[in-house]
């Protein structure tokens, strides 16, 4: 499958008259690869796009699970941390046509050897990107990064529902926004931005939920101050609401089957955790992706 996806995408960037060695042969194999090790939520949607979508979503989560595995990195302390998003900030706002790997400062001996492959590597993934849509993405990467930095600045201090909203707005809603202006570049897509932030905000308040053990291990609390697991619970379910309109609002193709398998996925995971569980299991999470798509962890898997 990943050969073959290859191969679509020389094709199409070829025929719509983009620069092949834009996205090297190697580069296209590769980001697929990154895409299943790092996601199990978004390599299937990912992957069943049409290629040059796939270009352009493809790098734009790369470049946000880059920065990501930055901002929760166990290890790195939180001037390194600081220091690393800026950098990266400012690669991104000063880059021209060319950008390589080693103009970010995660490829410096004193940081490539703590991160991991897919941050090391974010050059590759800013340069995957279609010329056309490469600086929208460039701009929410860089946007993006400068405020993970100033989160690790204040230690994630949340207090209120105002506190969590910018949080989850900074760090999802933003990628709901770049999403929507890939949709509107690719094929003319109209949506709704507000509820795109709504969907962005649902999927990462799951996501505190899922990790909320793991994160107060670290000395970390995204619950504003007096919230419960129900309160947040809640706070997921208000806005998935915004993401089932989001649905509602696309048509019938490629964005509208990307957008299924997250909010699918997130709304069992919530279910699954009012009744006392951390998570969904492997199995679960395969039933729903096959029930979604006719396929099993990528593999052709025909629905009857």
């Amino acid at each position: 499958m990943i050969s073959d996806k290859r191969t679509e995408l020389q094709s199409e960037f070829s025929f719509g008259g983009f620069q092949v060695e834009n996205v090297p042969d190697p580069l296209a194999e590769d980001a697929l690869r990154i895409l299943e090790t790092t996601s199990r939520t978004f390599y299937i949607p990912i992957s069943r796009l049409p290629a040059l979508l796939l270009a352009a979503v493809g790098s734009g989560y790369l470049c946000m699970r880059a920065i990501d595995e930055i901002e929760d990195h166990p290890d790195l302390d939180s001037k390194s941390k600081e220091l690393l998003l800026r950098s990266i900030s400012r690669t991104l706002q000063s880059a021209g046509n060319s950008v390589r790997n080693e103009d970010f400062l995660v490829t410096d001996p004193l940081f490539r050897e703590q991160l991991p492959e897919v941050t090391v590597r974010l050059g590759d993934w800013v340069r995957l990107a279609p010329n056309t849509i490469a600086a929208r993405i460039w701009d929410a990467t860089a946007a993006m990064a400068d405020r993970m930095a100033s989160w690790v600045a204040s230690n994630w201090t949340i207090q209120t529902e105002s506190d969590l909203d910018s949080y989850t707005f900074g760090v999802a809603g933003a990628v709901g926004l770049m999403l929507s202006d890939i949709w509107a570049w690719y094929d003319g897509t109209r949506t709704d931005r507000f509820n795109a932030i709504g969907f962005g905000r649902g999927l990462q308040s799951v996501n505190i939920l899922r990790n909320r053990e793991a994160d107060q291990a670290r000395g970390v609390d995204f619950f504003p101050c007096g919230w419960d697991t129900s309160c947040m619970q809640a706070y997921a379910r208000r806005n998935l609401a915004y993401a089932d309109a989001y649905m509602q609002g696309l048509p019938v193709g490629p964005v509208q089957d990307f957008c299924k398998i997250p909010l699918l996925l997130a709304y069992a995971s919530v279910d699954a955790m009012q009744q006392g569980r951390s998570k969904l299991s492997r199995s679960e999470v395969n039933l729903l992706v096959e029930q979604t798509t006719g396929r099993i962890n990528g593999s052709p898997n025909p629905v009857i």
